[in-house]
């Protein structure tokens, strides 16, 4: 039985490809990827330093890959633990749905509405020229804000639901920014992944 749907919506963007999936995984099979997920993962909250400051990382996260392979991101430097057997079924999904693949998930536990993932771009030179991200969204929505370095009309939001998947592609890293805001809403807790292949 298929737990993905092949709706999709495809957004036209100067310098991106970008593809959403807001049925991807099946609720049943979303919620017990959630809950499984939350108490199986082990999590860590790095320090991080921006502008001179260190302070701690305003969210968990974890690491799983197909290799030793480190990753590193804002002075951080973290080192995957093998795949789970559920990481390892989620992942071939997701190639088989995006015809990409991939050896390495990034996980974030975002608790509340005061954990957030700044303005950035996945643009880490581990991950090559024009890196593919895969996104899936378990548990709380949360608001996606992208925007463009240089075309300053171009800034959007998309609600990212449970059990969502979202492809980003083509240059997008290099053109584009985006992030998971700060709100003072009270909100569930969510977990995301994002699949990536390093080079």
């Amino acid at each position: 039985m298929d737990l993905f749907s092949s709706e999709k919506q495809e957004f036209r963007l100067p310098d991106a490809e970008l593809i959403y999936f807001p049925n991807f995984l099946i609720n049943r099979e979303a919620d017990m990827l959630f809950k499984k997920l939350k108490n199986e993962t082990e999590w860590q909250e790095d320090d991080i330093t921006v502008f001179g400051k260190t302070y701690k990382q305003p969210r968990l996260t974890a690491l799983y890959g197909e290799d030793n392979q480190p990753y590193s991101y804002s002075n951080i430097t973290m080192y995957p633990k093998a795949f789970t057997e559920g990481l390892q079924e989620l992942k071939s999904k997701i190639e088989k749905i995006s015809k990409e693949t991939f050896n390495t998930v990034l996980l974030n536990f975002y608790r509340h509405g005061n954990d957030s993932n700044g303005w950035h771009a996945d643009n880490e030179k581990e991950l090559g020229k024009n890196p593919v991200i895969a996104s899936v969204t378990l548990g709380e929505e949360r608001p996606f804000h992208f925007k463009h370095r240089k075309l300053k009309e171009e800034k959007h939001k998309l609600i990212l639901g449970h059990g969502s998947l979202l492809i980003m592609k083509g240059a997008m890293q290099h053109h584009w920014l985006h992030q998971i805001a700060k709100t003072k809403k009270e909100i569930g807790e969510r977990v995301n992944l994002t699949f990536r292949k390093l080079q």
